[in-house]
């Protein structure tokens, strides 16, 4: 196991609280029911529960947008979703490297056009089930013939051509043209037996019930909209069954309840902390926090004016912001070293590019002559050769005579949101710029419908940038006005999307780098997204409570929001806790130290990740 250890802040000079895309609000009924739960997936739920069994328990600020794979983006889902099911590959935890999953080993033909996969033959369902290759590929082709299917995953299934399991152990997957993810498919596979009896996936929700089966280390028990979410071991996982006998993800829409509930013992961990909450605890008695890189970026995103597919437009956003010197002087009247300094108090690195500098390989800067400093007298000339002039008042305004007065949205749960944004209203405000700061515990309404003119949003990026990538590209933008895509901010751009093919089919490792720099050159020249920090991951957990729990990667790394399961799975309790039961819980007594489930509960608010996914990031 590999023991947390505190990492100091990054120098001041050198984001917001991980939330996911928002995604579509679903309804929680099917056309077709799932079947009733069987005796046996019950029982593997269930395992060896007893009275003073030990329970982990996470507060969560993030509400769930869906328990079903096929329709979650958001990061607090789809980490769920890593605990619940196996993908056929999954990252190495020290180094991120790609590892086998429910795979065990792949090959591609020469022309790099087909890729065989071969299952292991030790994942079991938690029905008791074999999980086999017709599992997933049933799971590709639904995603292939069904666009309800798609919504969450589908650009890493756009490619294919068709998939086929010849045999049990074999799945092989025929793609149209070369795909450099094919070794990285962020893809949940689902059991066949049940999730064909579903109808309608787009209202299916996968939340009404338990448990719920799924292959991987645990498996989901019960479920409360923006309450909890719990989860038992599965206690036939072939890596072995996770040590505490109940995982319960706790929703605390108020950060400094969550961190009151962790001082007192009631949960063992608390991610998403404040610099002020972080520091208060390191002193604290049995609590250990950590603070390292993060995988998420904290951004001002532009509405670029909302449109579908079909080319029709739709939403409120003001039409200023589709000038480009309007979307450039907000980035220079923009000062990204104080939101460091003063917001994240030096727990942060200044924004650039749109993959973090965890990921190396792929992180990008702009030169000196592209970067976008802060320099608010420049904005000021940009705005005035352009045409906005301030009037008798000192307010910005078009030729068209409507003022250049803005809205952001803000979560109601994130405070950086809300500390940023009146620095914003500072910086703008000087220029002749109004705005509204409009806080809410729902953001994914206004912006799904284009009613917005900017938004705070941020995604956990994967290892692989792909899919945090594609969320930009002009094939994510919903069908019709009245349907959701899997877009982050309706960005269209044919040069971005040109890019994104290319490297989407490059494998060779250093001219795949080189496209996705490029992609993060030109979303930062078109000023609709500006990434104005990567926050360190602070978080905190009850030395004891929890013995040992692995961080990811291994040197420096976080524990919320992993790409894998690491985390949960190999948590130990101390013997303390097992010893007593470990009471961490709910004082409302939803979780209660006895039983061997794991609860997490999610809340309100929190989009993007990371989705997913979202990456997110998150989704992820």
């Amino acid at each position: 196991m590999v023991m947390v250890t505190k990492v100091p802040p990054r120098p001041a000079a050198s984001r917001r609280l991980p939330r996911l895309l928002l995604a579509a609000g679903v309804t929680a009924s099917a056309l077709m029911a799932v079947p009733q739960v069987t005796a046996q997936a019950a029982q593997a739920a269930d395992g060896d529960a007893k009275s003073g069994g030990t329970t982990l328990t996470v507060a969560v600020s993030q509400s769930v947008d869906s328990l079903s794979p096929f329709l979650a983006q958001k990061l607090v889902s789809t980490s769920i979703h890593r605990l619940a099911y196996e993908y056929l590959t999954n990252y190495d935890a020290k180094d991120a490297r790609v590892i086998p999953g429910l795979a065990t080993e792949w090959k591609s033909s020469p022309d790099k056009l087909t890729w065989t996969y071969t299952i292991r033959e030790d994942s079991k369902w938690s029905d008791g089930q074999q999980a086999t290759a017709e599992d997933a590929a049933w799971t590709f082709t639904k995603m292939l013939t069904d666009p309800n299917a798609a919504t969450a995953n589908g650009s890493f299934t756009s490619n294919f051509k068709k998939v086929t399991a010849p045999d049990p152990r074999t799945l092989v997957i025929e793609l149209k043209k070369p795909q450099a993810t094919m070794t990285a498919l962020d893809v949940p596979i689902v059991p066949k037996h049940v999730w064909e009896k579903v109808g309608d996936f787009s209202k299916f929700n996968n939340d009404q019930q338990f448990p719920i089966v799924g292959n991987g280390p645990f498996v989901i028990t019960d479920f409360k909209v923006d309450q909890y979410i719990k989860m038992k071991p599965n206690k036939g996982f072939w890596r072995g069954a996770p040590k505490f006998d109940e995982l319960v993800f706790k929703y605390y829409k108020d950060g400094d309840a969550a961190v009151a509930a962790l001082q007192k013992g009631e949960v063992s961990f608390v991610p998403n902390l404040t610099p002020a909450q972080a520091d208060a605890l390191k002193s604290a008695e049995n609590i250990e926090v950590n603070d390292a890189p993060g995988r998420r970026f904290f951004a001002l995103a532009t509405n670029p004016g909302a449109r579908s597919k079909d080319g029709r437009t739709f939403g409120n956003g003001h039409p200023a912001l589709l000038d480009p010197a309007v979307r450039k002087a907000l980035f220079l009247a923009v000062d990204r070293t104080t939101i460091v300094d003063k917001v994240f108090q030096g727990h942060a690195v200044e924004g650039e590019g749109y993959i973090p500098p965890r990921f190396g390989t792929y992180f990008w800067k702009p030169g000196a002559e592209q970067r976008l400093g802060y320099d608010p007298a420049k904005a000021a000339q940009l705005l005035d050769r352009a045409g906005y002039k301030k009037n008798g008042e000192g307010k910005r305004v078009g030729k068209d005579g409507r003022a250049l007065d803005f809205r952001i949205l803000c979560h109601a749960t994130d405070p950086n949101d809300k500390a940023v944004g009146k620095y914003l209203q500072e910086w703008w405000g000087e220029l002749g710029i109004g705005l509204k700061v409009e806080c809410l515990d729902n953001v994914g309404d206004p912006w799904t419908k284009g009613d917005y003119d900017l938004a705070f949003d941020g995604w956990s990026v994967n290892p692989d940038p792909d899919y945090v990538l594609s969320i930009h590209t002009c094939g994510t933008l919903p069908a019709t006005p009245k349907d959701t895509g899997a877009t982050d901010n309706f960005i269209c751009d044919k040069q971005f999307d040109a890019l994104y093919a290319q490297q989407s089919v490059e494998y060779d490792a250093a001219k795949r780098a080189d496209l996705v720099k490029q992609m993060q050159s030109r979303l930062y020249d078109t000023g609709y997204m500006n990434i104005m920090a990567y926050p360190n991951a602070l978080e905190a957990y009850r030395t004891d409570q929890i013995k040992s729990i692995t961080t990811m990667p291994a040197a420096a790394g976080n524990l919320w929001g992993q790409d894998g399961y690491w985390s949960w799975w190999s948590a130990v309790p101390t013997p303390a806790a097992a010893a007593s039961g470990s009471d961490a819980g709910s004082s409302d007594g939803v979780v209660v130290g006895i039983g061997a489930a794991v609860v997490v509960v999610v809340g309100l608010g929190v989009f993007l990740g990371m989705r997913r996914r979202s990456t997110a990031d998150d989704r992820e």
